[in-house]
């Protein structure tokens, strides 16, 4: 059995900790409130965007547009979104993992897959597993998330696929659902693929100015950066969910331990307290 000493300064170290897991987890939690806030502000204007260029995809031919051109089956490229901090349960594992899952389930449909990946969480997982395909690695951008940055990613992928170094991009990322659950969605970035439509549909009537090819040119590329953005902030929201839950777990187990380790102190403080009463005891009766 451990001595007194020991089990105190363990004691004394679990506490530490657990305040450590509380602080994060009251951090996690108003950062939670404002990425959720965030998502919930994007949502519509991505869908109806999404939407709008449905409608618009469904009017037009494949060769209308580059974005909208459907190609063969040669090099693929995969967006991953994951975090640059860990200590958030199986959040980056779990959407790291997806991501893998499906480039090797996909790998007999294409010639081959790249990886772009933003947060170094999933550069480290993947880097052992698939590295000789990551072509490119954002990090400490997850923290300042805004238009601007969803654009620059969106732009260099927009640009690689009119070059025609990519026959088709997806990404793969973890969908905000509540504080406790997030789902790992793989959604495909280009082509556009215009939605199914029921044949009764109505179709809005559109006049696009200057004309339609300015208007495809100006649009496609802005709603990949708009569902980009909207994956990024759904990212966000859900590394805070996620890391606010572990540290609740964590604080939990904390004292949990910290009561065993208490009752185990107390144990073994009363041994010793006997063992001296039953040493006084047989000293004054050896005296006798």
């Amino acid at each position: 059995m451990a001595n007194l000493k020991d089990i105190k300064k363990r004691i004394g170290t679990v506490k530490n900790t657990r305040q450590i897991t509380k602080a994060m987890k009251m951090v996690s939690a108003a950062k939670l409130r404002r990425a959720q806030d965030a998502v919930v502000a994007a949502r519509p204007y991505a869908d109806k965007i999404a939407a709008v260029i449905g409608n618009l995809s469904k009017r037009e031919s494949s060769d209308a547009h580059a974005l909208l051109q459907e190609r063969g089956k040669g090099k693929a490229l995969v967006l991953l979104l994951t975090a640059d901090r860990g200590l958030c349960g199986g959040y980056n594992a779990n959407v790291s993992k997806a991501a893998e899952r499906f480039v090797r389930a996909n790998a007999p449909g294409y010639e081959g897959y790249d990886l772009m990946i933003v947060g170094r969480k999933g550069n480290e997982y993947l880097k052992s597993r698939l590295g000789d395909r990551i072509v490119k690695v954002y990090e400490h951008i997850t923290g300042k998330i805004n238009f601007s940055v969803a654009t620059l990613i969106g732009e260099e992928i927009v640009a690689q696929y009119e070059e025609g170094r990519y026959d088709a991009v997806f990404m793969v990322y973890n969908a905000f659902r509540s504080a406790i659950s997030q789902e790992q969605l793989v959604t495909k970035l280009l082509p556009i693929d215009p939605p199914v439509i029921a044949d009764d549909a109505h179709f809005a009537e559109y006049l696009y100015e200057p004309n339609r090819s300015e208007v495809l040119t100006q649009m496609l590329p802005k709603h990949i950066n708009v569902q980009i953005f909207r994956a990024l902030l759904e990212s966000v929201a859900s590394e805070h969910g996620a890391r606010m839950t572990a540290m609740d777990s964590a604080s939990k187990n904390a004292s949990e331990m910290i009561g065993r380790l208490t009752l185990q102190y107390n144990r073994a403080r009363q041994a010793a307290i006997t063992k001296e009463l039953m040493e006084i005891i047989s000293g004054a009766e050896s005296i006798k």
